[in-house]
């Protein structure tokens, strides 16, 4: 009996030993948290987008309390986020106006048509390797929708074989505009009405033969805007939404209305 005894006092008091060494460990190695970090990362919609500069919600969160980062950088939680997170740091929060993410496209499949039948991996980034993208517009939607995959909301569909968002959904994460191979997703302010539904880099002639609605860079635009928001780059219009005033302008002297006003659904 004994000799069983012996062993078995032996294991039970390495593993009283061993307990109150894990004990004074934690005590002594323990690392203390600020609990507004945490309240903080509660206040944050988990989208975790890093659109706010940082790699994820609590990240973010970590960054307000410990390295004085802004308390208003979280688009997707907007307004709400910010009240509750200034309350927590005890500091006055300005948030600027909502954002949402825009396709600068309007390459649909009634407008330009494609140069092969694409039946791989239904992903815009796969179609791409191939001649890039199935469709005559190598700068256009390809409309297999890694945009919508990504969005966390739902506020993205395919329609006629071109991304449209729903900016009554949209968040402004731009997890959309990360996913899209030939960056077409611009993130700006829900209050611009007037953008350049065209990103195509060919010049004005070949636009015009592969896509109905494709920008020229004819520059009428350009040369009609008061507050010179709008300028050729690569062959087709942009606006800086900085200087843009919505006057649209711009939208009544293009010919080919690759310069529109948008609804909600752009």
């Amino acid at each position: 009996m004994t000799t069983y005894l012996i062993p078995i006092g032996i294991f039970a008091a390495l593993g009283i030993l061993a307990g109150v060494l894990l004990t004074v460990a934690s005590k002594v190695f323990a690392v203390e948290t600020d609990e507004r970090v945490e309240k903080i990362a509660e206040a944050l919609p988990q989208a975790n987008c890093g659109a706010c500069g940082f790699s994820g919600c609590n990240d973010y969160a970590d960054a307000i309390v410990n390295k004085g980062a802004e308390c208003n950088l979280c688009k997707p939680g907007g307004a709400d986020s910010a009240a509750v997170i200034s309350q927590i740091m005890g500091v006055e929060v300005t948030v600027g106006e909502r954002e949402v993410a825009f396709v600068r496209c309007s390459g649909d499949c009634n407008t330009t048509p494609h140069k092969y039948d694409y039946d791989g991996i239904q992903s815009c980034s796969a179609c791409n390797r191939f001649y890039n993208g199935s469709k005559l517009c190598t700068s256009g939607c390809l409309g297999y929708g890694d945009c919508v995959s990504v969005c966390p909301e739902g506020a993205i569909s395919i329609v006629d074989r071109i991304a449209k968002v729903d900016i009554n959904k949209c968040i402004g994460c731009g997890l959309c505009a990360k996913a899209c191979p030939n960056n077409l997703i611009a993130v700006r302010k829900v209050s611009q009405s007037v953008d350049v539904c065209c990103s195509s880099n060919d010049i004005g002639r070949i636009t015009r033969s592969i896509c109905h609605s494709g920008c020229i860079g004819c520059k009428l635009c350009e040369k009609n805007c008061e507050s010179g928001a709008i300028k050729v780059v690569d062959n087709h219009a942009v606006i800086d939404y900085e200087k843009c005033t919505n006057c649209g302008k711009c939208v009544d002297v293009c010919k080919i209305h690759a310069v529109r006003r948008l609804d909600g659904l752009n």
